[in-house]
């Protein structure tokens, strides 16, 4: 069975943009494995709490993600 995992910051997405993820992903495994692989495609997106993850050794929070994007 095809899987995918998006972690992504509590928050960040709504609804329709987290089904955008689901949908599209299970469309590319379409793409790569055929038909068959979409009843069984299980794509979960899981939002990470606000200082949960990090990146080059820095605690990232929400406001940083959206401070950064604006620039």
């Amino acid at each position: 069975m095809p899987f995918a995992n998006f972690k992504v910051p509590a928050g960040s997405l709504d609804e329709k943009q987290k089904e955008l993820i689901v949908t599209r992903t299970t469309e590319l495994y379409v793409e790569i494995y055929g038909e068959r692989a979409r009843a069984a495609t299980m794509v979960l997106v899981e939002e990470v709490a606000d200082g949960g993850w990090g990146i080059g050794g820095d605690v990232l929070t929400l406001a940083m993600i959206q401070d950064s994007s604006e620039d």
